[in-house]
């Protein structure tokens, strides 16, 4: 493995962090892309414009793309499902844009994505062949993809790293939930058939690694563990993981009560997606069942 200069957008997210961390130890430079000035060598960028000094990623490798507005942090009207399309589908086209003119380009650009492209789709067994669905996420998802893509034009790899629901304690889905939970009042959402697929935040960070370190995939990826669970199993299997009962189950009129539109994508949905690339490609996880996971997050 050849040690690589490499740009992150969203470095100081949750996976951006792991990320960089897991990279670092991997004996890779890491150059933080940022819209406030940080120390070393920090690229400074705009989302609404791009990069503010493309120049700088002359000497870079690999470009990883992690940016973009959190999609539940408060209920959907038009103003948030604006600043969420806005956040990924323009944030990228001015990324890209911003590297057209370099005499060199980054080799390879991995953009991150989610498995929201593929909608709600019941028991149907999900892959990176597969169709998108239909739904806002999906349609943002899509022309998310679709600006990334357009670096290929550029004579660059590109990866769309399609990531599911990532656990951990420290943000997203399985925070919001550990409170009700250690309190005894979770329970299941909607009638708890719904498929979650899932992945641990120390497994998307070397999905994304894996992508920059092996030059011959490209296209979409799916992250998410190979063992997929329904909103039932993961209810139980929390429960029994904090030692707490999971006896208030939360139905699906209430949460579009509580959630509106939010509810239907991103609770009630069923995407029941599998890692077909990263298998074929060899990928070996190091948290692939559900409960070791939220053992070692919640240890």
């Amino acid at each position: 493995m050849s040690q690589q200069s490499i740009a992150v957008s969203g470095a100081s997210g949750l996976v951006g962090t792991r990320l960089c961390s897991l990279l670092q130890d991997s004996g890779h430079t890491i150059s933080p892309i940022s819209r406030q000035a940080g120390e070393g060598n920090t690229i400074l960028w705009d989302p609404t414009r791009g990069l503010l000094n493309p120049s700088r990623l002359e000497s870079v490798d690999t470009l990883i793309h992690l940016a973009g507005e959190n999609i539940a942090s408060s209920r959907w009207n038009d103003t948030v499902r604006k600043k969420i399309r806005d956040s990924r589908v323009e944030g990228t086209r001015h990324l890209v844009n911003s590297i057209r003119d370099l005499q060199k380009k980054p080799s390879t650009l991995i953009c991150a994505s989610a498995i929201g492209i593929y909608g709600d789709r019941g028991t149907e067994v999900l892959n990176e062949q597969s169709a998108p669905g239909d739904g806002f996420l999906v349609d943002v998802c899509k022309d998310w993809e679709k600006e990334a893509q357009a670096a290929t034009e550029l004579g660059m790899r590109v990866v769309n790293v399609r990531i599911g629901v990532v656990i951990t304690s420290k943000g997203g889905a399985l925070a919001n939930m550990l409170t009700p939970f250690r309190l005894g009042l979770g329970g299941i959402v909607g009638n708890g058939k719904q498929y979650w697929s899932w992945i641990g935040l120390q497994d998307v960070a070397r999905v994304i690694q894996f992508c920059a370190e092996n030059q011959e995939i490209s296209g979409p990826v799916n992250a998410v563990s190979p063992y997929t669970a329904t909103n039932f199993d993961f209810t139980k299997t929390l429960g029994s993981v904090l030692r707490r009962p999971t006896l208030f189950p939360l139905p699906a009129f209430m949460a579009r009560i509580v959630l509106g539109e939010m509810a239907d994508e991103l609770l009630l949905a069923s995407t029941r997606v599998t890692p077909q690339e990263l298998l074929e490609r060899g990928f070996q996880f190091e948290q692939p069942e559900l409960r070791s996971c939220l053992k070692a997050e919640l240890s």
